[in-house]
This record gives structure tokens, C-alpha cells and sequence, in this order.
């Protein structure tokens, strides 16, 4: 017999919103530790590194993560039917650009290509909008009522 015949793969809207958070909120807490890690072994803590990657963070949040956390929500809102797979948080288009971020700066950090100094600072100021945009889910998440739980006007 099968031993994942009976395994339950599915999930529901709601659970798909924090799954999305959960991962959202990973990657961007990941990315400002190892940007703090690599700042202070490549150039030492600065003031005005910190807050230049802070208000680029913040702007690269206004003017891109914030759309691309909204399609996310409405699209996982707007999914048919009340059960999908668990790993429908995203779209094949969102992983693959997750697996080249991810592989990108891999390749960067091992191979020195850029500076520690400046790669550490690219990690904090994505590792803020990856956070921020986190917050859209868990509000979501937190607020979210099945169709079916809706109350009628």
C-alpha cells in the first residue's frame, strides 16, 4: 500500500495566508541577520549604512513589495474552491524567482564577486521589504472568513 495514498496534501485559504507569512517572515529576518553578520565582519556597524539600507528598504517596499504582496493575497483569496495543495502560496512564477534570489545571492556571497561590505547591505535593505510585506499576510490571515463564514448585509 502506498503509504502517502492517505496523506492529506491540502489545505485551506487561510492556511495558505499564513504559510505565505510564516515564509515571508523567514526570509527577511534571515536576510537581516546574515546583512548584519557580513557587515560587521566586512566594515564594521555603521549609522549611515544602516540607515541608507533602511530608507532603501522602505522605498523598494512602497514601490515594489507592496503590489507583489497584494497579488499574492488576492490571488490566494481569489483561488477556486475552498482546498489547495499546500504549497499554492505561490505561483510557479513566484518560485522561480525565489530560487534565483536565492541562488544569486549564494553565488555572490561564495564568490566575492561583490564586497561583503556592499552584499551586506543588499541583504538588509531586501531583508526589510520581505518583512514588512509579512505583515499584509498576517493580517490577512488573521482577519480572513471562509465564503462560507461571511456574514450576509
Amino acid at each position: 500500500m502506498n503509504r502517502f495514498g492517505s496523506l492529506n496534501l491540502s489545505v485551506s485559504k487561510r492556511l495558505l495566508l499564513l504559510e505565505a507569512a510564516l515564509v515571508w517572515t523567514f526570509a527577511g529576518t534571515m536576510l537581516l541577520f546574515r546583512g548584519s553578520d557580513m557587515l560587521k565582519a566586512s566594515s564594521g556597524f555603521s549609522w549611515p549604512k544602516i540607515v541608507g539600507s533602511v530608507c532603501c528598504g522602505l522605498l523598494f517596499f512602497v514601490i515594489v513589495f507592496s503590489k507583489i504582496s497584494r497579488k499574492h493575497v488576492n490571488r490566494i483569496k481569489n483561488l477556486i474552491g475552498d482546498r489547495h495543495l499546500f504549497y499554492e502560496f505561490f505561483n510557479s512564477r513566484s518560485y522561480l524567482m525565489m530560487i534565483g534570489m536565492i541562488s544569486t545571492g549564494i553565488f555572490l556571497r561564495t564568490t566575492l564577486i561583490v564586497p561583503l561590505s556592499a552584499l551586506s547591505l543588499t541583504y538588509i535593505t531586501m531583508g526589510i521589504p520581505l518583512l514588512l510585506s509579512s505583515i499584509r499576510f498576517y493580517h490577512q490571515w488573521f482577519n480572513y472568513l471562509s465564503p462560507a463564514r461571511k456574514p450576509v448585509n
